[in-house]
């Protein structure tokens, strides 16, 4: 493979992520919004929440399998569930999460969240680990 084949093929790989991203997103701003059917609003909600969460299906560190959520059955979900969608809602739900994606990014926000996880962490080791606070 050349170098531009590989090059052609790491930006389509890119662009494609970026379309699942705004494409969760979207199934998000479409889980809360009035005019989605309510078993779309479920199945939005819980394939949102699915690829939203740090808590796989199939563990990562598993070889193969590992990625087999994010690459095969995530986004065979949010297609599913796409079509439950009326195609004009949807155009605006991804224009929406289109303008959300480029908000820019609150590191302290982040650097806040870390940081309350980490006491709950040390608490939660405080409280129960035997012998840790001594």
């Amino acid at each position: 493979m050349s170098t531009e084949q590989k090059s052609g093929a790491l930006t389509r790989l890119r662009q494609w992520a970026r379309t699942i991203k705004r494409d969760v997103i979207a199934l998000y701003l479409a889980a809360r919004d009035p005019r989605v059917p309510w078993y779309a609003k479920l199945l939005a909600a819980a394939i949102a929440a699915y690829a939203l969460s740090p808590i796989d299906l199939i563990p990562d560190f598993v070889p193969v399998l590992g990625y087999l959520d994010e690459v095969i059955l995530l986004p065979i979900a949010i297609v599913l569930v796409i079509k439950l969608i009326p195609p004009a809602l949807m155009i605006e739900l991804r224009a929406a999460a289109m303008e959300w994606v480029e908000r820019p990014v609150s590191w302290v926000a982040a650097g806040m969240i870390v940081l309350i996880w980490a006491m709950t962490a040390a608490l939660l080791l405080w409280l129960f680990w035997p012998g840790f606070a001594s």
